[in-house]
C-alpha cells in the first residue's frame, strides 16, 4: 500500500513539474536567450574593445613614426583623436608625447587634455594622483595660489604615494614668491608625514634648516 501510495506521489510530482514547464514555456524561452544574448554581447563587447585597442596601438606607433621621419603635418590631429578616444593606456601616452614636443600650442588646450585625463578615462587612484600632480607642476609657472591649490588639493588631502610631491611644490611655489612662512609650513607638513621617500623628507629638512632657521 504504501508503495503505490509512493508511486501515486511520484507520478503526481513528474505531472506537476511537467504542466509546470508547459505553462511557463514561453517565460523560459524569453529567460534563456535573454541570458544567452548577454552573453554573446560581452563576449563580442570583449572582442571589440580588445581590436580596437589594437587600433589605437597601431595609430599611435604609425604617428610617432611620421612624426620622427619628418612628416609633421598629422600628428597633432592624430594624437588628439586618440586623447578623445579616452582609452586608458593610449589616451595619456597621446598627450605626454604632444606636451613633451611642445605640439599644443596652449595652456588652455593643455589644461583640457588633462582633465580629460584626470576625470574621464576611469585611471587607477595613484595614476590619477600623479596626473593631477603633474597638472599641478605645469601650471605652478603661470597659475596663482588659489588655482594651484586647486589642482593640487585632492592629493594634498589624500594618502597618495604623491601627496609629498605635491606638498614640495606648494612649498617651493610659495618660497618663489617670497611668501615664507606660507613655504615653511607646507615643508613642515611634508616632514611630519610617515611611510615617505627618505630622499624627498631628506631634501625638505635640508630647506628648513637652511632658508628658515633663524
Amino acid at each position: 500500500m504504501d508503495q503505490e501510495i509512493e508511486i501515486i506521489s511520484a507520478e503526481t510530482r513528474k505531472e506537476k513539474i511537467k504542466n509546470f514547464f508547459i505553462n511557463k514555456k514561453k517565460t523560459i524561452i524569453v529567460v534563456i536567450t535573454f541570458f544567452l544574448l548577454i552573453l554573446f554581447g560581452f563576449f563580442f563587447y570583449q572582442e571589440f574593445e580588445k581590436e580596437h585597442r589594437e587600433w589605437l596601438a597601431n595609430k599611435y606607433n604609425a604617428t610617432i613614426i611620421e612624426y620622427e621621419t619628418g612628416n609633421q603635418s598629422k600628428v597633432l590631429n592624430s594624437m588628439e583623436e586618440i586623447i578623445e578616444d579616452k582609452d586608458k593606456t593610449y589616451s595619456p601616452l597621446a598627450f605626454y608625447y604632444l606636451l613633451d614636443n611642445d605640439l599644443i600650442g596652449s595652456k588652455e588646450e593643455i589644461n583640457k587634455y588633462f582633465d580629460i585625463i584626470i576625470n574621464e578615462i576611469g585611471l587607477d587612484k595613484e595614476n590619477k594622483n600623479l596626473t593631477i600632480f603633474k597638472k599641478g607642476l605645469f601650471n605652478s609657472e603661470f597659475a596663482n595660489e588659489n588655482e594651484l591649490l586647486n589642482i593640487l588639493n585632492p592629493v594634498i588631502k589624500s594618502e597618495s604615494i604623491w601627496k609629498p610631491h605635491a606638498l614640495y611644490l606648494m612649498a617651493e611655489f610659495y618660497f618663489a614668491k617670497n611668501e615664507k612662512q606660507k613655504s615653511k609650513e607646507f615643508f613642515e607638513q611634508l616632514v611630519s608625514l610617515e611611510n615617505i621617500s627618505t630622499k624627498i623628507k631628506l631634501e625638505a629638512q635640508k630647506r628648513l634648516s637652511s632658508n628658515f632657521s633663524e
